[in-house]
């Protein structure tokens, strides 16, 4: 398994391709044992295909659940912002 630090990262085509198996009925333990795909990641792939045909985490949130996510992204530019400027002021001061 994955090391929960140093998640794994599958390519799109790959996801397709394991979803493909598990619509065709190749069951989830063979596809789990086989390819090394945890049981939720399985699910979680099915799901997004079938919901919106996309594996990707954000096709597959609902427009109520991005609003906190974009608010969090939004934050770290900002707080990005505020700590090249209190670096840089310094600098500026001397000059």
């Amino acid at each position: 398994m994955a090391d929960p630090r140093h998640p794994r990262h599958y390519e799109e085509e790959f996801k397709r391709r394991i979803v493909q198996l598990y619509g065709n009925g190749k069951p989830a333990r063979e596809i789990k044992a086989e390819y090394d795909v945890s049981h939720s990641t399985l699910h979680r792939w099915v799901q997004g295909i079938r919901n919106s045909g996309s594996t990707k985490a954000a096709d597959n949130r609902m427009p109520e659940q991005n609003e906190p996510v974009e608010l969090r992204k939004r934050n770290r530019q900002l707080e990005m912002k505020v700590d090249v400027s209190e670096q840089a002021a310094p600098v500026f001061a001397r000059k």
